[in-house]
């Protein structure tokens, strides 16, 4: 005889027998390392999802890359680039500190001016030592100090040697008509101050050399041929260093000096004649 079986449809007083514990008594919850595993796969989910509604929070911008470091002004002037130098703007204090660990001895320079015109944050080299040489002008010579660490890579890394290559002796001074000067760019439509009005432009006119010799811009640059590879192996160093680099290839004005400068507009496309 077939055993009785209840039929597969019965109500829903089925499926609460199942869930019951069996045997009589009140057994304990099924508690096993597959029931924890679980348990603990649903846990991290919840964590997850409160983590994602947390940041997309509105009004909470999401954390964007840690800043880009600073340069090592200690390393040569081919692992630096315009760019990297442009961050020390946003340091005033690290690039100070950078400058000092790369031997050169600044100091912060009052703040001058207000708007437009002046400077905050400018330095200037202690006894107008820049690297091996001295620095030749007016006497007061405040530098952004993005503009006088590109111009401590250059003097080292650029002038240097190209002054033992070119002329068999080094620079021991560098003569320029100054920096800071509250006054529009020469031949600008519309008055546009210079770089100069901040302290963020140099003008550099000459080269003393330690056998006597003198390069200037205006009576070398189409001078004898070793005279002219120095002063264009200067130029060429600087575009990898200044934002902004005039020679006297660029114009008339330009024909006496050299024109370095750390303009912003300039950084992402450095301009170099």
């Amino acid at each position: 005889m077939r055993s009785w079986q209840r039929p597969s449809a019965w109500p829903q007083a089925q499926r609460l027998q199942a869930r019951l514990p069996q045997g009589g008594g009140s057994s304990p919850p099924d508690c096993g390392p597959e029931r924890a595993q679980v348990a603990l796969s649903r846990l991290a989910a919840l964590g997850l999802l409160a983590l994602l509604a947390a940041c997309a929070r509105p009004g909470v911008p999401p954390a964007g890359p840690p800043p880009a470091a600073l340069p090592d002004l200690r390393l040569p002037a081919d692992r630096a680039d315009v760019r990297a130098l442009a961050r020390l703007a946003s340091d005033p204090e690290g690039c100070r500190a950078r400058l000092a660990a790369a031997g050169a001895r600044v100091v912060r320079v009052p703040p001058h001016g207000e708007g437009a015109c002046g400077h905050a944050q400018a330095v200037a080299f202690a006894d107008g030592r820049l690297g091996g040489a001295r620095l030749v002008g007016r006497a007061d010579l405040p530098l952004s100090c993005p503009l006088a660490a590109a111009l401590l890579l250059w003097e080292r890394d650029v002038v240097q040697p190209a002054a033992l290559r070119h002329l068999g002796s080094r620079v021991v001074a560098v003569e320029h008509w100054g920096s800071y000067a509250c006054r529009p760019i020469r031949g600008s439509a519309g008055g546009r101050l210079s770089e100069h009005a901040q302290a963020n432009a140099i003008d550099i006119a000459a080269f003393r050399l330690a056998d006597g010799q003198r390069i200037s811009l205006l009576s070398d640059w189409e001078g004898a041929p070793a005279r002219r590879l120095f002063l264009r192996a200067l130029r060429d160093g600087a575009c990898r260093l200044f934002a902004t680099v005039l020679s006297p290839d660029f114009d008339a004005a330009h024909r006496d000096h050299f024109h370095f400068d750390q303009a912003a507009r300039h950084v992402g496309r450095p301009f170099c004649r």
